[in-house]
Order: structure tokens, then C-alpha cells, then sequence
């Protein structure tokens, strides 16, 4: 390990570059075996940086680095090891190296990230609670930035409900920003983790979090914005998030609010889906399977039904979906009493209204 971590330590070379380096020699040793000749060969690779390889100054810092991993008992990912973060190893930017403390597979098989304001309102909050603990069946990892605000309340929701929760850091793990999050931190490694690129001796400098943010959108399936205001940080994630072809919902907030301004933002100019449940997230999601389903009708409320609506039920049962066109001429009903009653089982999650108003059991 001590090769690929000295990579990171060379002067002049970036993650594409490094991957570059690579790919030409065929490994973290190989490029520092090279001479600086066959080195100016590869492609980006100038004299000034091939200099700075061949002259092996990264290696005294990086057997530093080897050092308090192996201390401090740290796991330390090279973007072609197994048990690198594969969806975040996918994208061209992603960091040679990771550095990660904590007991979670960061290769579970779903993963979301929720991101938001630093300033979060009761609203906010409120809305991470619901959120999560509607997701916990999933057995799935919520990741964020252990920031203030809807980072943290992310995180606490996880913890609270005994959900595997990481905070992807700005700085190294000899070190944690902001020191008040410690003890939610410290929680947080007995189930989840804390994951950053950045060596020890890095400090929470401005510069890093935009950095942060691209491990957060990569590592995860989804990427959900619960409060944001037009110009912060998770309009960042969500549009490197974009970038990366992952899902990103955001929730609706009122039309005058500072920190609903940006997710209203990205719902309208088409950037996120929107989210008001769990369910919409599923449903975008395509986690909501035969069994899901089954489960989400419960006996008690088609008990509790008018004969109108479990008429409306029985219909739509006999098909795996139908179009409200088609249900109308069935049951013989005007449409706008159809159309209320269906928005009314809607609400009562007893069917989904599916694009092109058609309509299935839930």
C-alpha cells in the first residue's frame, strides 16, 4: 500500500492523472520504477511532473501515512482494490485513494445520501426522521457530510433507528470537523463509519468540502435534498449527482422559504424528482417489490372502505394496471367522481397513480 499512497503525495498529479499513470505501467510500483524518459511518454505526463516521480519525494510522507493507518487501525481503499466503494469507482474523478474507520460494507447493496442546509428548520428535520424510518426495511446505508444542520439530523435519525449511517469528511481522521459532532461521530463507527480522501494532517479547509461532496454523490444509489437554498452546498451535490447518473429527489418546501428556495429549484427545472414520502423513492427506485406490496395493503383499511371505493379496488385488482379511461367505462362512473375517489385512495396508499393516469394497487 505504501506505493499507491505515495501517488497521492506526488506534486503535480491529480485523481485522472494518476489513474493515467497507472493504467500506462500497470501498477502503483511500476510507475515509480519508470524512468522519467518513459514517463513523458504517457499522455498529460510533463517533465516537471515526471520529476517529481522519478525523485521519490512522496515517500517519506506516505510511510508517515502508513503509519497512523496502522496505528489507529484505519482501512485504506486504492481505487482498484475490491473493496473500494464500486459505484463511486465508476466515476472519472473519483479519488485514488480512500481512507476509511467503521464497520460498514461500503459496498451495500443500497445506499442513500441526504444532504441539506446547515440552517434546518423544524420541517427539515421532522422530514428526516419520516424519511429514514421509512426506508429502514431496505437495510440500507444513509450517508452525508456530518455537517450541521440536515447532515447531522440525517445521521441521528440512522443512529436512532439502528441504520448503518457514514459521514464523508473534509478533512483527515486524525481530526474532526465540527469538533461539536464528536459524540455523534464516535456513535456513528460502531454502525456505519467515517470515510474521507484526505490524508491525516488535513485540515477542514473551504477548498476540500466540494471534494467531499463528489464521494457522497458517487457512493450512493440516490441523493436526497431535504432543505437548500439556491446557492449552498447540497445544490452542489445534487448537480454532481446529476452528473453521475444517480437519482436525485429533493423536497417541496413553501415558495417563500430561503431554504426550500433551491429545492424548489431543482424539482422545477427538472433536476429532482420530488419527494414527500418514503414511498416515491421506492416507487423512482423500483424497490418496491411483489412482496413490498402485498405487505403495504393492510387487511384493517379495505375493511374500512365505502362500497364505492372497494368497488373501485376490485376493479383494479382484476388488472395489473389500468388507465382511468378504461376504469370509468367498467364502473359506469362520472370522472370526477372517479377521479376523487382514486385521489382518496391514493392518499390512503391503497393504489399508485402511475404516469399517463393509470392506476395499480399498492
Amino acid at each position: 500500500m505504501l506505493h499507491e499512497i505515495a501517488l497521492t503525495f506526488v506534486k503535480g498529479i491529480g485523481d485522472i492523472t494518476t489513474k493515467t499513470l497507472v493504467s500506462y505501467c500497470g501498477s502503483a510500483e511500476e510507475v515509480f520504477s519508470s524512468s522519467k524518459k518513459a514517463l513523458e511518454k504517457i499522455p498529460g505526463i510533463g517533465s516537471k511532473t515526471a520529476e517529481s516521480i522519478v525523485n521519490h519525494t512522496a515517500f517519506a510522507r506516505a510511510e508517515e501515512e502508513l503509519k497512523f493507518i496502522e496505528k489507529y487501525k484505519i482501512q485504506s481503499f486504492f481505487y482498484l482494490d475490491k473493496q473500494y466503494p464500486k459505484r463511486l469507482k465508476h466515476c472519472f474523478d473519483a479519488p485514488t485513494m480512500l481512507y476509511f474507520k467503521g464497520k460498514a460494507d461500503l459496498n451495500n447493496q443500497k445506499i442513500v445520501a441526504v444532504v441539506g442546509t446547515r440552517n434546518a428548520t423544524n420541517y427539515g428535520r421532522f422530514f428526516c426522521d419520516k424519511l429514514i424510518e421509512g426506508l429502514k426495511h431496505h437495510g440500507l446505508i444513509v450517508a452525508s457530510g456530518l455537517a450541521y444542520g440536515i447532515d447531522i439530523a440525517a445521521h441521528k435519525a440512522a443512529l436512532n433507528l439502528g441504520i448503518a449511517t457514514v459521514g464523508v469528511l473534509g478533512h483527515g481522521l486524525d481530526r474532526l470537523y465540527p469538533a461539536l459532532h464528536r459524540p455523534v461521530a464516535e456513535k456513528m463507527l460502531a454502525n456505519g463509519g467515517l470515510l474521507t480522501e484526505f490524508p491525516s494532517q488535513t485540515n477542514p479547509d473551504r477548498q476540500n468540502f466540494p471534494k467531499r461532496n463528489r464521494i457522497i454523490a458517487g457512493m450512493a444509489d440516490a441523493v436526497i435534498v431535504v432543505e437548500a437554498t439556491r446557492n449552498g452546498g447540497a445544490l452542489i451535490t445534487a448537480e454532481i449527482a446529476n452528473s453521475y447518473n444517480r437519482d436525485v429527489f429533493a423536497v417541496p418546501g413553501r415558495v417563500d422559504d430561503e431554504f426550500s428556495d433551491g429545492c424548489n429549484f431543482l424539482i422545477k427545472t427538472n433536476r429532482a424528482h420530488l419527494l414527500t414520502k418514503s414511498e416515491d423513492l421506492e416507487y423512482i427506485m423500483g424497490w418496491l417489490d411483489g412482496l413490498l406490496i402485498k405487505k403495504r395493503i393492510e387487511p384493517e383499511l379495505l375493511l374500512n372502505l365505502s362500497a364505492e371505493d372497494k368497488l373501485i379496488v376490485d376493479t383494479i385488482k382484476k388488472h395489473e394496471s389500468i388507465a382511468i379511461d378504461d376504469l370509468q367505462l367498467k364502473l359506469n362512473m362520472t370522472q370526477s367522481k372517479l377521479a376523487m375517489a382514486l385521489l382518496n385512495l391514493e392518499m390512503q396508499s391503497v393504489i399508485i397513480s402511475l404516469p399517463g393516469k393509470v392506476y395499480r394497487l399498492n
